[in-house]
């Protein structure tokens, strides 16, 4: 049996309607994420950077990570603080999860660098600190989404109202210049 590590994988778009449930929407980009951590460590792991590859990471993590934590850093957190009860205790998750949002993005900072330059000679190895960082990455990226999927996730479908979904889609629909219709 092949390992999913040693096949490759492509991280798919998602569907622009998906976006009208956004608490699945936010869990089926986890599940992209995870695709990202997979690509991320094929890169490190490579004897040879493949650009195809190389784009994909990218093009994700310039593109739709930075929107995906946008959408959970200005809307979907403060919706989850409002709604939540004093026992949930969710305040101390919520700013971990803020905390790694923030180390995360200083290691992506450094992914995109280290990739647009390896990208002008993909005929050479991958340099090791940029394999250190895709690793680290891919190692940080997979605890983070743990912790969401096993405490905020479950928690916001107890406590957000419809209301609260609604205006989260149109927010996350709007961020994409998307339009959704009634």
């Amino acid at each position: 049996m092949t390992e999913p590590h040693s096949r490759q994988q492509h991280i798919e778009r998602l569907p622009r309607d998906l976006l009208r449930a956004p608490l699945d929407y936010l869990l089926a980009d986890h599940l992209r994420q995870r695709v990202l951590c997979v690509l991320c460590e094929q890169i490190a792991d490579a004897s040879r950077l493949n650009p195809e590859t190389a784009g994909e990471v990218l093009a994700y993590i310039t593109r739709d990570m930075a929107l995906h934590v946008i959408d959970e850093e200005e809307d979907f957190f403060p919706i989850l603080r409002r709604r939540s009860a004093p026992d949930d205790d969710i305040e101390t998750v919520l700013e971990q999860l803020s905390g790694q949002h923030a180390e995360d993005e200083v290691l992506a900072n450094r992914i995109v660098a280290g990739l647009e330059a390896a990208t002008q000679t993909p005929d050479q190895p991958v340099p090791d600190d940029l394999a250190e960082d895709l690793r680290a990455f891919a190692r940080s990226e997979r605890a983070h989404l743990a912790l969401e999927n096993a405490t905020i996730m479950p928690l916001a479908r107890l406590r957000l109202t419809r209301k609260d979904i609604s205006e989260l889609a149109a927010r996350m629909a709007a961020r994409r210049g998307i339009l959704l219709e009634p």
